[in-house]
């Protein structure tokens, strides 16, 4: 018996899920997604679901709180309605930058929202670089965090660049980073960094030599653009010719924009996992589209994932 396969969005990125949906070469299954005058989330489910393999994309970047009730109404209809499974298509995982308790009285918000999920009947995760890998744990269900680092390559392969170098913006970051240098054979450097609070840090110190090279920056998200553009004025003090960064979620609030735009990093390369605010003659955005629909793909054929990363 084939039970087939069906994909859904919320209203947090529905272009992104219609991308998905034309790598695949199949229609964005209907759901009618909206509010209650009192601003309470509502979903009806437009098309049977019986039986069925459900996919939901809804990334939970900004609104995060708004995106994330959406997906989890969204996930409780599609399991009264009886769908065989269901997987939560999450480019974007919020709530994870809180993966452990660092300091007395604060909560772990990665691993609540992993609970919240799970309960309302989600059967697996499809997320894009985890702001921390060992957030997995936190679920009981299978997770796919792919690695947004190979949307990358070919990119920075078309620059030829004379002497390219990869950095990881902070200490945090490294394995990420010597990931990437891994797959692209580059040398690596560090931008050693000190925090004293959440969307602010100072660069304090480059592990490596940046003299004459065009260093390309790695990370897992951009948010206020704080230590991109520190670490770029930095770098190139140190000697380096050029400064570009690669982030794979654009959450870009606060003065990101303009600090990007009137800072020393040239080039702000990100994948469409969210939704831009704007355009920017210095963001460039790859799309995650392709990917995502591939894996979702393997996954209902029962083929492996990881060999895409290989």
């Amino acid at each position: 018996m084939i039970r087939g396969y069906k994909i859904f969005t919320g209203s947090a990125h529905p272009q992104f899920a219609k991308d998905i949906c034309s790598n695949l070469d199949i229609n964005l299954s209907r759901a009618d997604v909206g509010k209650f005058s009192n601003d309470e989330v509502s979903v009806k489910i437009l098309e049977s679901v019986r039986g069925k393999d459900v996919f939901i994309v809804q990334p939970t970047g900004a609104p995060a709180n708004d995106n994330l009730m959406e997906l989890l109404v969204m996930v409780d209809a599609m399991r009264r309605g009886s769908a065989h499974t269901i997987t939560a298509v999450i480019p974007l995982f919020g709530y994870a930058r809180q993966d452990r308790k660092a300091e007395p009285r604060v909560p772990i918000t990665a691993k609540l929202v992993a609970n919240l999920l799970e309960t309302a009947g989600v059967d697996r995760l499809i997320t894009l670089d985890l702001h921390a890998g060992q957030i997995q744990g936190f679920f009981d269900i299978p997770v796919d965090n792919l690695y947004g680092a190979i949307l990358f390559e070919d990119y920075i392969k078309s620059k030829k660049f004379a002497n390219p170098i990869i950095a990881s913006p902070d200490i945090g970051g490294v394995a990420r980073a010597r990931y990437f240098a891994g797959r692209v054979n580059m040398d690596m450097v560090i931008v050693d960094k000190r925090r004293e609070k959440a969307n602010e840090s100072e660069v304090m110190n480059i592990i490596g030599d940046v003299t004459g090279k065009d260093v390309i920056l790695i990370d897992d998200m951009i948010d206020t653009a704080g230590t991109v553009v520190k670490a770029a004025k930095v770098l190139k003090e140190r000697g380096a010719n050029s400064v570009m960064a690669c982030a794979t979620h654009p959450v870009l609030s606060g003065p990101a924009y303009e600090r990007i735009e009137n800072g020393e990093l040239d080039e702000l390369i990100v994948t469409d996992s969210i939704p831009l605010d704007r355009k920017s003659p210095k963001i460039k955005v790859l799309t995650s589209a392709p990917l995502f629909a591939e894996v979702i793909k393997r996954i209902y054929s029962n083929e492996s994932v990881n060999t895409l990363f290989k």
